[in-house]
């Protein structure tokens, strides 16, 4: 019986552990433009910080903004996560510092894949 308990138990608070009511697709500058007002994750390496706003280099090197981020260390690699607001342009909600070495070749391999052949396996 306890044993029983503790599976529904957990089966019953997954969903308050990984919220997919709202997933982020991954993206790479030329990805982005098809996912316009969807939720997306990218990388960017940020070029420049204008108050507020990221100029960042996609993985694949496409120019794009990043609005509402905060000011983050140039040449530093950085996941954005929020909504496609325009061809070139994300309104963040989430910015992670992932520092100055990223493997951006792994990454856009990862955005194919995502969104190619293998989307069925990414939320």
């Amino acid at each position: 019986a306890t044993i029983q308990f503790h599976l529904h138990h957990r089966r019953s608070s997954i969903p308050q552990i990984m919220d997919t009511s709202s997933p982020a697709v991954f993206v790479n500058g030329e990805i982005l433009k098809m996912y316009l007002g969807r939720r997306v994750r990218a990388v960017v390496q940020v070029m420049r910080n204008e108050g507020g706003v990221i100029i960042g280099q996609s993985t694949d090197g496409y120019q794009l903004t990043i609005k509402g981020a905060q000011s983050l260390p140039l040449s530093h690699f950085v996941e954005v996560i929020g909504v496609a607001d325009g061809n070139q342009s994300i309104r963040a909600e989430i910015c992670t510092d992932f520092g100055d070495n990223f493997d951006t070749v792994s990454y856009n391999g990862l955005c194919q894949l995502a969104n190619g052949k293998f989307k069925n396996l990414f939320l």
